[in-house]
């Protein structure tokens, strides 16, 4: 068939257009939420007055400090991590040739998790209070990180190392995550065993999600980790999609298969080990999202990762809205949410696979 001179592009033009405008959208209802998830809460704030404080304007002593002190904290706490999971699991999916990969059902998040909590119980790096509001206050935000690092980067460490075994399929990798987040969480348990009634009480509660325990200065932490990690991935957008075509043809094309790998694996697992070191264990939105992008948007990932970026801190910010406000005034934690919502999901990709 014949085209002429610029029809090929203008179709081109067009595919690409519904891209970028299908990710604006997503960011402008992020940016909307935004806003509608600071007015909402225990006290209700005004949508133009959450609005003049944004933009500086001084609305009322009272309404300010609920929006910067409480509020805004955990909103961007929300975007910060739902950000970060989703794009972790968006190249955990890709570099693993696996659709079930995530740092959940990978395990990575429950050995992040134990990490955290040997470092808080073991290396004394964190205070342990029975305070509803702030039940483990971390002394040392970069000892328990570190320890959540070394932990998850193991287990990154065992998955990538079973993915390279000869016939090594998608369902063995699954099943090896699901041994190892079997075997952390038993290690979670065995710190248990040996805490007062104080301890187990704040590690049990430690390890339910929750985006309002992060300050502020554990929130920069998060964004800076979440902002270098994405800029990495979406610098190789381009190396993940010749790896969706297999490794031998990507390395036909130029790409380092084995370092795009591994040192995409040890970014996520990073990634991974930072929002569960302050934040605790937020399941499936690294599951979720991605495959809700890749059906939308398709499996581009010069388009797929900015797209699980804005969707993963949209559905985690929705999520923590609405378990604010599902059982007000007590507060669900977001994990809760999620792992309803992602359950699901999580069973129908298992069939969806089964069946093909």
């Amino acid at each position: 068939m014949h085209f002429s001179d610029g029809e090929v592009p203008a179709e081109y033009r067009r595919y690409i257009g519904w891209k970028v405008t299908l990710i604006i959208i997503v960011a402008v209802l992020l940016a909307l939420m935004i806003v509608v998830a600071i007015s909402m809460g225990a006290a209700n704030i005004p949508i133009s007055s959450v609005a003049k404080s944004l933009v500086g304007m001084t609305v009322s002593k009272r309404f300010d400090i609920i929006i910067w002190n409480i509020r805004l904290p955990q909103v961007l706490s929300a975007i910060v991590a739902g950000a970060g999971l989703a794009v972790a699991g968006a190249v955990m999916q890709s570099i693993l040739r696996n659709p079930l990969g995530s740092p959940f059902t990978l395990g990575i998040s429950h050995a992040a998790a134990f990490g955290a909590a040997f470092s808080v119980m073991v290396l004394d790096s964190g205070i342990m209070t029975s305070a509803l509001a702030d039940t483990v206050n971390i002394t040392n935000p970069y000892i328990t990180t570190g320890a959540a690092f070394i932990f998850s980067l193991t287990a990154a460490g065992v998955i990538v190392a079973v993915s390279r075994m000869r016939g090594a399929t998608p369902e063995v990798m699954i099943l090896t995550g699901v041994a190892l987040g079997a075997m952390f969480t038993a290690g979670t348990m065995f710190l248990q065993f040996f805490a007062d009634d104080v301890q187990l009480a704040a590690m049990v509660f430690w390890t339910f999600g929750d985006t309002a325990r992060a300050s502020w200065s554990e929130l920069g932490i998060i964004s800076v980790v979440t902002l270098i990690s994405s800029i990495y991935f979406l610098a190789n957008g381009w190396n993940y999609n010749a790896i969706d075509a297999g490794d031998e043809t990507a390395k036909g094309l130029g790409v380092r298969v084995e370092r795009v790998r591994m040192v995409g694996m040890l970014l996520a697992s990073m990634l991974t080990a930072v929002i569960i070191a302050f934040l605790g264990i937020i399941g499936f939105v690294g599951l979720v999202v991605p495959h809700i992008a890749r059906r939308l948007i398709g499996s581009d990932h010069r388009f797929l990762l900015p797209a699980s970026i804005l969707g993963g801190g949209l559905l985690l910010l929705i999520s923590d809205t609405v378990a604010r406000l599902i059982l007000a005034p007590h507060v669900l934690p977001v994990s809760v949410l999620t792992a309803f919502m992602g359950a699901p999901v999580f069973i129908f990709l298992i069939i969806k696979g089964q069946r093909r």
